[in-house]
């Protein structure tokens, strides 16, 4: 039984107790949070657990405990998963990882340093839909992918302690990372700030990948609809997973646009329109799978899938986004952990290039 506690029980964080709660090797020890009456619905809720108000409780009154779970506000996951890190706990940091490259990188040398298990909740990668949807682009059944869009919006909790780039975006970039297995070059990122000065609550992202493929994302808390979409756009098929669907949450398009081998005076390009397949996939708890793969990991110390390389992956893209939303959308350039904004002939050399291709 692999013995752990838990920081944080917001909407988000009892959640992801829950899932530890239940899985059969694993006890749930402890749980930390500011608010009492939390800990009360807790210590109901799980009769063996044992409520305590911080980290530094848990760790001197349960030194047994081998890994430290910490679903509290992302301004805190820093420095919390730092004193696990140190106190010898292997740890689970929900996204995003932390709010710097520098924070990143420095937990990334403690965990390599110590020898500890580190892993953040890149939820989606562990969806059985994505990984079907990797599975698909790795095998080229969609033919050479194009581009790709997503859609994370709803008229729900709005937040005054992150942006929506920070608090939605993780969920998109490292799904487009895990499918694709590539980073970006650049991304170009707009955002408005329309309830509450300064925190962006609607955002624009684009990242363009050394091969032409696009991603586009956009995200809001300010919207009629609760949407959460991917859809990708293959040279011989398209798709399109739909994560509000109760069951058939993936649909496969046999459609394409063609341009004919030999082209003469009249040709023109042909669009094909084929059949809507529905595969069947089977389903299980994202959040389950992922804290199982936790555990998993702890007990054969085994590399995550989301490592603290993958978290440092996708905060190295948003700390880029973020400069190139504070610059109006200026593309800024992802590279070897450095973001640098791009000269504006870079873009006009490549949009020539593209047009040219």
């Amino acid at each position: 039984m692999v013995k752990v506690g838990v920081i944080g029980l917001g909407a988000w964080g009892w959640n992801v107790a829950r899932n530890f709660a239940g899985l059969k090797d694993c006890e749930l020890v402890a749980c930390s949070d500011t608010d009492p009456k939390r800990l009360a619905a807790a210590k109901k809720a799980w009769p063996q657990i044992n409520p305590v108000s911080s980290l530094d409780e848990m760790l001197a009154k349960f030194p047994e405990i081998q890994a430290v779970v910490i679903s509290a506000p992302a301004i805190a996951h820093y420095p919390l998963a730092k004193q696990a890190l140190l106190a010898g706990k292997d740890v689970f940091v929900e996204k995003p990882f932390t709010l710097s490259v520098r924070d990143a990188e420095e937990l990334t040398a403690i965990g390599e340093k110590n020898g500890r298990i580190i892993m953040v909740g890149h939820l989606l990668e562990y969806h059985p839909v994505v990984r079907r949807l990797k599975n698909m682009i790795q095998a080229n059944e969609l033919g050479e992918v194009y581009y790709i869009y997503t859609q994370r919006v709803n008229l729900g909790r709005i937040r005054g302690d992150e942006n929506a780039l920070w608090s939605f975006a993780p969920h998109d970039i490292s799904q487009v990372l895990y499918m694709l297995e590539m980073e970006p070059i650049d991304v170009s990122v707009r955002g408005q700030s329309f309830i509450q000065e300064g925190i962006e609550d609607v955002v624009f992202l684009s990242l363009y990948f050394e091969n032409r493929i696009m991603a586009h994302i956009h995200l809001s808390w300010l919207d009629p609809h609760k949407v959460r979409k991917t859809t990708i756009v293959g040279s011989n098929k398209m798709v399109v997973f739909d994560d509000t669907e109760a069951s058939e949450k993936l649909r496969v398009y046999n459609n394409h646009a063609e341009v004919p081998s030999v082209r003469s005076y009249g040709d023109s390009i042909q669009v094909r329109f084929g059949d809507i397949l529905i595969p069947r996939v089977d389903m299980s708890e994202p959040l389950t799978l992922e804290t199982q793969h936790f555990i998993d990991c702890v007990r054969t110390r085994t590399t995550p899938l989301s490592d603290a390389q993958d978290g440092l992956r996708v905060v190295r893209i948003l700390e880029a986004a973020q400069k190139s939303m504070e610059q109006d959308g200026v593309p800024v350039r992802i590279q070897g952990g450095k973001s640098d904004k791009l000269p504006s002939s870079v873009f006009a050399d490549r949009r020539w290039h593209a047009l040219r291709a």
